[in-house]
């Protein structure tokens, strides 16, 4: 008792225990439990994301005297709760969760108790007009029956590495007290961590990770242990109150959990929170403490860079293109305005130009977090292209160059650890630090950087000297590899690549000739042949545009049937393939299966790519092949399982709009059969089914324009219909928080999940693809033309 009683006098003293501070009934040095609950991921379908906005310094991210430290902090909210928050890489979670707990005479309401609350979240920041100024939110909570309402303000510190999340609880009850409940995750993993109570906060910790929680007006009273057996939840549920309290883990690791007693609530109460991280303890809370002391409205400030401190409403101001753009939104900017800044938000900071896929892990929930897992926290460069592409649209040209300069560090080399095969190919998927992760050849990531440099030399953005510098460096290697191909050989991976065949298309899945690769090949190679010349390379130059013409020649014979026999439908036998194993379009072979998805006879699977072959220049939208194929990309009749397009209606609007799953037959989606997540039995479990993905609606009004540009102009009455049919769909598509997901809910099968017809699923939310569809799409009807068209592939081809 006496050394309890010690323990408690620190407290109190070290700042830790409020003034009204009740001693706890006991104190227990050690939590027993370990190593607690088996850890999962968070719920994927993020509402939010946020991180402060850091300005280039010579086309890096640098601590600097006059612009403080970078701040490597990200957040993300899902279902009113702060989820996973990084630090360090953009991929490195050290939290699955945060909640706020009520209790009061007879009641215990926790955030993650879903059924008795309703939530809304806004923005903290918006223009006259409400269109968001950054990523600092307002998430408005409210007790079904009335007792409370909590409302939480979220955003990071420009010049520390620490979140600051502030609550007020509203009650007209008396006796309510609050609490902050936090699940660590340091280090990226849910099993590892030790946790104690200290004077000055809570500390989680692995190796030299460290994460601390303060409060400005400390807590009243603090308890560590393990997730699901001695974190003290279920008490404090059932009682209202703790009985047992526990100073440490100890020496033993596992999912830790904090819960902390921040104090009454009398009608009112406001919580500043500091959720800081560093690789010492005492800088971790020294991080928190310098959060704090600086206060609310300062450290906010900052972030949304009112006056002359730099934050996200500079970073917007510096988007020219971005008000005419406003006018072809049918939202009057707002999911524009938001793009933008998620976009931002999805590059790392120790490597700069690094582009993520999305700030989630998909159906994370029900993934476990036992080991390091990047989720869609990662590159993939076919993603990043769109992204890259869509910064360019957006006026960003400084972040679109530094993405393709990042490139040089995923092309395989002979410097590629473990690389025993032929160079020039960019990686699957990687960490943003380049550690290899996903090591399949995907045709497509190897032409889209040299499509983009291509694109950035047109618009000024890389001058001559530097294309021919990245031209010997590494957009002749990629060239190279598109016309000779060679073997893979890295890690698992030792497979001899034949162009234009890929080892994986689009959707990494199978291996053939695809209608999307092919393109992005052929586009990768004219705009090669173009740099080449520039560089006083003749040979490269007829060779790159011999062999795309080539390929180019070869597409119907390829990847076009004529004797297809589509079930459901009246076809006319006449359309291109999602993708073919074998050079006869018309033959019967199957495809490979997938997902838990049999292969399918591969004139049964179609899907958009084709769509590619216009939007780059290679066919023209009235191209006898294209307009062949649309019938069957647009029909409704087919059976559900190879169907691919659906037509969503939402709350308020009379309108229909168009969404397209990514194939027939796709299995990469929540089990009709079971109503359970994606792999959530294992990968390969039959009756799971891809959704709809709301970036196919903007690439069939990419179409769309193309068709209408077929007289020569797109007129205010075709640029009307697209803007009210594409655009708007895609507006439909983002939640509430104005997030767009990968997937949206097509009404298919079991839905305990309770999805809406067309709201986001639990599969990756926001996708930075397609927010930079949106973008484009936007972009390209303001200009009147595809902004990812290219006039160097159409003067080569017609």
């Amino acid at each position: 008792m006496k050394k309890c009683a010690m323990l408690i006098t620190a407290l109190i003293t070290g700042g830790l225990l409020g003034c009204d501070s009740q001693q706890p009934n006991t104190m227990a040095e050690f939590a027993p439990g370990a190593p607690g609950d088996k850890p999962y991921w968070a719920y994927s379908g993020k509402t939010g994301i946020g991180t402060s906005y850091e300005a280039y310094q010579n086309g890096k991210y640098s601590d600097d005297a006059n612009t403080g430290e970078v701040s490597k902090v990200w957040f993300s909210i899902a279902k009113g709760m702060v989820t996973e928050t990084m630090f360090g890489l953009i991929h490195q979670a050290q939290i699955r969760d945060m909640q706020f707990i009520v209790t009061g005479n007879g009641f215990t309401v926790t955030e993650s108790d879903h059924g008795q609350l309703t939530t809304h979240i806004d923005y903290l920041y918006k223009d006259a007009t409400g269109r968001p100024l950054s990523l600092a939110y307002k998430i408005v909570t409210k007790d079904k029956q009335g007792r409370f309402t909590l409302e939480k303000h979220v955003f990071t510190d420009p010049d520390a590495q620490t979140l600051f999340v502030r609550a007020i609880i509203n009650t007209e009850l008396d006796g309510v007290e609050a609490y902050v409940n936090v699940n660590p995750y340091v280090n990226n993993n849910g099993l590892n961590d030790q946790a104690a109570v200290t004077a000055q906060g809570l500390v989680a910790s692995e190796g030299d990770n460290y994460l601390t929680l303060q409060s400005q007006s400390g807590f009243s009273a603090a308890s560590v242990g393990f997730t699901g057996t001695s974190d003290n939840l279920d008490e404090l549920k059932s009682a209202q109150r703790i009985k047992q309290y526990y100073q440490s883990t100890g020496d033993k690791t596992g999912n830790v959990n904090w819960l902390a007693k921040l104090g009454k609530v009398e009608k009112s109460a406001t919580f500043d929170l500091a959720l800081s991280f560093a690789k010492s303890q005492k800088d971790s809370f020294a991080q928190g403490r310098e959060t704090l002391d600086k206060g609310y409205q300062q450290v906010l400030d900052h972030y949304n860079g009112k006056g002359e401190l730099i934050g996200w409403q500079d970073y917007l101001a510096e988007l020219a293109p971005m008000q005419n753009m406003v006018s072809n939104t049918a939202d009057n900017g707002k999911l524009l305005y938001t793009s933008a800044l998620v976009l931002k938000a999805q590059e790392d900071k120790t490597h700069a130009g690094a582009l993520i896929a999305s700030l989630s892990n998909p159906w994370g929930d029900t993934v476990p977090a036992e080991q390091g897992h990047t989720g869609y926290k990662a590159v993939w460069v076919r993603d990043f292209y769109q992204v890259a592409m869509a910064f360019m649209a957006m006026g960003d040209t400084e972040t679109a160059l530094t993405a393709f300069e990042y490139l040089e560090k995923v092309q395989v080399t002979d410097k590629t650890p473990g690389n025993q095969g032929d160079t020039g190919w960019f990686l699957q998927k990687t960490h943003v630090d380049g550690e290899l992760e996903w090591v399949g050849v995907q045709l497509d990531q190897t032409a889209m950087p040299i499509m983009l440099a291509w694109k950035l030399w047109q618009a000024g953005v890389l001058s001559d000297e530097k294309l021919v510098y990245w031209y010997g460096k590494m957009l002749k290697p990629a060239a190279n590899f598109l016309v000779e191909g060679g073997v893979a050989k890295i890690l698992w991976n030792d497979t001899k690549i034949t162009p234009p065949a890929t080892q994986q298309e689009r959707w990494e899945e199978q291996n053939g000739f695809s209608p999307s690769t092919t393109a992005a090949i052929i586009s990768g190679l004219i705009t090669a042949s173009d740099i080449a010349t520039l560089a006083g390379d003749e040979a490269g130059a007829q060779r790159y545009l011999a062999t795309a013409r080539q390929y180019n020649a070869a597409v119907e014979s390829l990847m076009f049937t004529t004797q297809g026999d589509l079930p459901g439908t009246a076809t006319d036998g006449k359309y291109f393939l999602r993708i073919g194993q074998d050079k006869d379009p018309n033959s019967n072979t199957k495809l490979n299966d997938n997902n838990g998805r049999k292969g399918a006879d591969k004139k049964h699977i179609i899907d958009g790519g084709f769509l590619e072959l216009v939007r780059y220049g290679v066919r023209s939208a009235d191209a006898p092949s294209i307009v062949a194929t649309l019938p069957e990309y647009d029909d409704e009749t087919i059976e559900e399982n190879l169907r691919v397009k659906y037509s969503f209606k939402f709350t308020g609007d009379d309108n229909t709009y168009p969404g397209y799953r990514r194939y027939g037959n796709d299995g990469y989606g929540e089990d009709e059969k079971r109503g359970t997540n994606y792999a959530e039995g294992g990968q390969n479990t039959d009756g799971q089914r891809g959704r709809v993905w709301p970036f196919f609606t903007g690439e069939r009004g990419h179409y769309d324009i193309a068709a209408a540009l077929l007289d020569g102009q797109l007129d205010s009455k075709e640029q009307q219909a697209i803007k009210l049919t594409f655009v708007k769909g895609m507006e439909h598509f983002a939640n509430e928080g104005l997030m767009l997901p990968e997937q949206v809910w097509d009404g298919v099968g079991k839905n305990p999940f309770g999805y809406e017809l067309g709201e986001g699923t639990n599969s990756a939310t926001p996708l930075a693809w397609t927010h930079a569809e949106y973008v484009k799409l936007v972009r390209s009807l303001t200009d009147k033309q595809v902004w990812d068209h290219y006039p160097v592939v159409e003067k080569h081809l017609h």
